[in-house]
Formats: C-alpha cells, structure tokens, sequence
C-alpha cells in the first residue's frame, strides 16, 4: 500500500477560487483504478493551509494518477492561483493496525 502525506499553501483570496477546482480532482481522483482514499482539509488553525491524504493500491495506480488529465489540469491551475509550500511524500505501508 501507498500513502502519501503532505500540505500546500494557497493565498486566502484564491481559496474560494480554488474550492471547485480541489472538487474536481478529489471526484476525478476518487474514481481512479488503485484509488483507496484521496482527501484535500483545510487546516483548522491556518486557513491558508491545505492538509493532503492519499491512500493508493500500489505505486503503479499512485503512477498513473499522475498522468490523469485532470492532474494535468490541477497542476496548471495551482500555479495560476499562487499554491506554494508544496511539501507532498510518498510512504510504503502495511495496512496498519488500529489505534
């Protein structure tokens, strides 16, 4: 299994520009082969914070996510809304254990 944690930053005057941009790709996302779990949270203290969890099947579905369209698109948008502090990892896991 794949995991991937990690934050970006976006200007308040974006984020509600930035909000059905976000929609789109978690739908688009959520729909993809090896998807488990795809999710964009703003941070409840620092509202210009977005939290990133992503969980994949494997690193081949994580792979093909990244040439999806609208990944394409997403990348391209971010930049044009002035989304910067990307700090995005890549971890190997088990399935874990509950807590």
């Amino acid at each position: 299994m794949i995991i991937v944690l990690g934050s970006f930053r976006l200007p308040l005057e974006s984020f509600e520009a930035a909000l059905p941009m976000m929609e789109q790709v978690i739908a688009a996302t959520r729909a993809e082969d090896g998807c488990i779990l795809y999710a964009y949270s703003r941070d409840t203290v620092d509202a210009g914070l977005v939290r990133v969890s992503e969980k994949w099947r494997d690193r081949a579905a994580l792979d093909a996510h990244f040439q999806t369209d609208h990944m394409k698109v997403w990348a391209q948008e971010r930049a044009r809304l002035g989304l910067s502090e990307r700090d995005i990892r890549v971890f190997e896991s088990d399935e874990g254990v509950p807590v």
